[in-house]
């Protein structure tokens, strides 16, 4: 009886919401390209990263969300193209999003600017089959019911050695995902994130970042310190005032993969086990004279 009630719970708490939260990746720092299109093959790299987030761990259907994005430069283009696909699931309702997305690059300063736009599909599923309710209530379907639309974004951001700094938008277009529930509407995010390589000594750098994300009515903000120890390790710590405290750790596995994992902390009674996230990402430089050789990210560890 539990478990139904709060699968009802997690469905109505869909259902009844007017708009859609983009979930939160606590290793925001390896994947711009989720919520910049901007950041687009800036770093002249072929790269694939996956995020995988569990949330209220041991609490049954809560919400995970998986992220893998893939980008490329593109030198006939003087830009870079990327792929970014995105799942929330909570409880019985799942968000499914696909984007393209493409950024010009041009010369600035000691760095580059890229300016990126993102065109995709954003699909809601509810299930209802597998909601049992003591009396039939007609705002619950009895099977799947899903509907999609089209999404729009833009992205500036600015890459040096040292030094990022991007501001974009996703959801401009703002739309609304219409099924016999109508279910959701997806309101515009802005995003903006900041980073900086400060050099201790010839084995230690420490990297501060910060992630600021609103929709108008709700704005999180992530303040993260990390420290890298000889290009082969990293921990930090990150804060995030309005929720928790954030743990960080990684390692390189080799010059081309490299491992991260987070834990965040947790603040409420829903799950003593707080947030899992696992970060797996690999990335080399072509060469186009047909040598291929590893490549290290000098922005990201």
């Amino acid at each position: 009886m539990k478990k139904y009630l709060l699968q009802l719970l997690l469905l109505l708490f869909v259902i009844k919401s007017n708009a859609q939260q983009d979930p939160q990746f606590s290793q925001y720092i390896f994947n711009n390209l989720y919520f910049n299109p901007g950041s687009t093959g800036i770093e002249k790299s072929v790269s694939a990263t996956a995020l995988h987030r569990s949330q209220w761990v041991g609490f049954e259907d809560a919400p995970v969300s998986t992220n893998f994005t893939v980008q490329s430069p593109i030198s006939l283009l003087n830009g870079g193209i990327g792929l970014n696909i995105l799942t929330d699931k909570i409880g019985q309702n799942e968000f499914l999003s696909l984007n393209l997305s493409y950024s010009h690059h041009f010369n600035l300063s000691d760095g580059k600017l890229g300016v990126g736009i993102s065109f995709g599909v954003i699909q809601d599923e509810v299930d209802g089959s597998n909601i049992i309710t003591q009396d039939p209530d007609p705002s619950i379907p009895s099977s799947i019911d899903k509907a999609s639309g089209i999404d729009l974004g833009l992205g500036l951001f600015y890459n040096s050695e040292k030094l990022y700094v991007g501001f974009s938008s996703k959801h401009i277009n703002e739309p609304t995902i219409a099924t016999t529930l109508d279910i959701i509407d997806i309101k515009r995010h802005y995003y903006l994130t900041s980073g900086y390589i400060h050099v201790l000594n010839d084995k230690i750098d420490l990297k501060p970042s910060f992630l600021a994300k609103t929709d108008g009515v709700t704005t999180t903000v992530d303040l993260t310190s990390l420290i890298e120890y000889n290009k082969k390790l990293w921990g930090g710590v990150t804060y995030r005032p309005s929720t928790r405290v954030v743990l960080l750790l990684g390692m390189h596995i080799n010059e081309d993969l490299k491992f991260g994992f987070s834990y965040d902390l947790p603040t409420t009674n829903v799950s003593s086990s707080g947030t899992f996230e696992f970060m797996l990402a690999y990335s080399f430089k072509i060469d186009y004279n047909k040598v291929v050789k590893g490549f290290k990210n000098p922005r990201f560890l």
